[in-house]
């Protein structure tokens, strides 16, 4: 492992270098333009709550920002703000694209088309250090422990053991599948030949782990998913889990599920049979035929409630709640707002972070008790589709704290501190039917309204966006 010592977040900077002194904040283009799409929209969703007395005197013990404040209130069509954003770093990556992230411990991991995996103090960015592996393209990171799991250009996966004192260090443990001129001496042709059929063969585009078991899950374009014991490093299980890549993979922790979605529209829902290795698919969701790129468990112990949420290429967050007598996913709904692609999810709490190809970054509030869902805020300081994005909590004694992390393809990685005010009563309602019905019909309105709004945004690449209404443009 190469490492070397802390380097300013300075050398980095180029025009990004004000955004801390003066974070982006949203247009009066984009204000008007959100506030058109309410308009258009608004038989779309439902009808849409009061604020109360408790909200009115929380707005007056805290008045908007003044102009030079770095903090954003959002929604700008409440008269009571809910959430409060402010972009603490940036970083301008000058050649590659940042394809991963993961935090741990107080560092924050990201992969890219480099071979190395650079570590991060949280929450400054300020780099730790970097680990060095033979191969690039790293599309997925996985932190538990003091374990990282890396996936590389080679289909392989590396594990590392990190140490996070007063000095990062790091040092690879073992490769998956391993491979050395020793094991080439020992085994015969046909574990040879076995271990080679445990490589992934293309790709390997999400990792999950099941921390009773010590099992790591990865999914790849190949179509598979392939289960690896840790304890032995050992492939104890490998299946034909769709018809087209499968682009990511989630883990109930109380239950063991495994859950991967594919380019082929589907949604799998996977069970260990019982005393054994192999899984057996116990359900498939399929609501609509678009892509999905990106899945998200949310789950509460206290009061039994799961939620499984869903991206996909139409712009659609669908969500599903499980049922507690018979363990089913049943579909909820789905959320409207995205344009273009939805490229990444993470679910934390009672929040949702989406990322998209248009751009931005949303953030969405599950009410409790129910399946109402609202958006909080639209995050748009980034000029390209955002590919990746991880978040953790920060306690504080008044509001509920996020650092939220997102990476884009225009080649930036954005840190954003994020504040919940308490709020009893939700306000805003923004989950829309699911017929079939419906999602046509508004597949219909965003295909308008992307040639209308976005042949004229100065914000993206025309050649981008010309490619994107041709339906040429897929982010691999």
């Amino acid at each position: 492992m190469e490492y070397y010592g802390k380097r300013s977040l300075h050398s980095y900077f180029d025009k990004e270098r004000r955004s801390i002194q003066s974070p982006p904040r949203l247009s009066l283009n984009s204000h008007l333009k959100l506030s058109e799409n309410h308009e258009v929209d608004h038989h779309l969703y439902s009808p849409s709550r009061s604020s109360n007395a408790s909200a009115a005197t929380m707005y007056s013990l805290m008045p908007p920002p003044s102009p030079d404040s770095p903090w954003t209130l959002s929604p700008l069509q409440t008269p009571s703000p809910s959430l409060l954003y402010h972009c603490i770093a940036s970083l301008h990556r000058h050649e590659g694209t940042i394809y991963s992230i993961a935090v741990a411990k107080g560092i924050v991991f990201t992969g890219s088309e480099s071979s190395r995996i650079r570590a991060w103090r949280q929450p400054d960015c300020i780099e730790r250090g970097y680990l060095k592996a033979s191969c690039g393209d790293v599309r997925s990171i996985l932190v538990y422990g003091n374990m990282l799991f890396t996936s590389h250009k080679d289909h392989k996966v590396r594990i590392w053991n990190v140490t996070v004192t007063d000095n990062f260090r790091g040092k690879k443990i073992t490769t998956l599948p391993k491979s050395t001129y020793y094991s080439f001496l020992k085994f015969s042709r046909s574990s040879r030949n076995n271990n080679n059929n445990n490589q992934h063969k293309d790709c390997i585009s999400c990792m999950a782990y099941y921390h009773a078991e010590g099992l790591l899950y990865t999914g790849s374009w190949d179509k598979t998913v392939k289960a690896w014991r840790i304890s032995d490093n050992r492939c104890v299980d490998s299946f034909l889990a769709h018809e087209d890549n499968v682009n990511s993979i989630v883990v109930n922790q109380e239950d063991g599920c495994v859950f991967t979605c594919s380019s082929d529209g589907s949604i799998k829902i996977w069970r260990r049979v019982y005393g054994q290795n192999s899984h057996t698919l116990t359900m498939t969701l399929k609501f609509q035929p678009s892509p999905i790129n990106a899945l998200a468990l949310s789950s509460n112990t206290s009061n039994a409630t799961c939620f499984l949420y869903s991206g996909s290429s139409d712009g659609f967050i669908n969500f599903w709640e499980k049922e507690k007598s018979s363990g089913r996913f049943n579909h909820g709904g789905f959320l409207q707002g995205h344009r273009f692609s939805v490229l990444c999810l993470v679910a934390i709490e009672k929040l949702i972070f989406s990322g998209s190809e248009d751009t931005t970054i949303r953030v969405w509030r599950r009410e409790e008790g129910s399946c109402f869902h609202e958006c909080l805020a639209v995050l748009d300081a980034h000029r390209g589709p955002v590919k990746c994005l991880a978040a953790t909590l920060e306690i504080d004694k008044v509001v509920m704290g996020f650092l939220v992390y997102s990476a884009s393809l225009d080649q930036t990685f954005k840190v954003w501190r994020i504040k919940v005010l308490p709020d009893h009563e939700e306000k805003v309602v923004n989950i829309i039917s699911s017929s079939e019905e419906n999602i046509g019909q508004l597949s219909e309105i965003n295909r308008m309204k992307m040639t209308t709004e976005y042949e004229l945004n100065p914000v993206l690449s025309p050649s981008w966006v010309e490619k994107k209404l041709q339906g040429s443009h897929h982010f691999h």
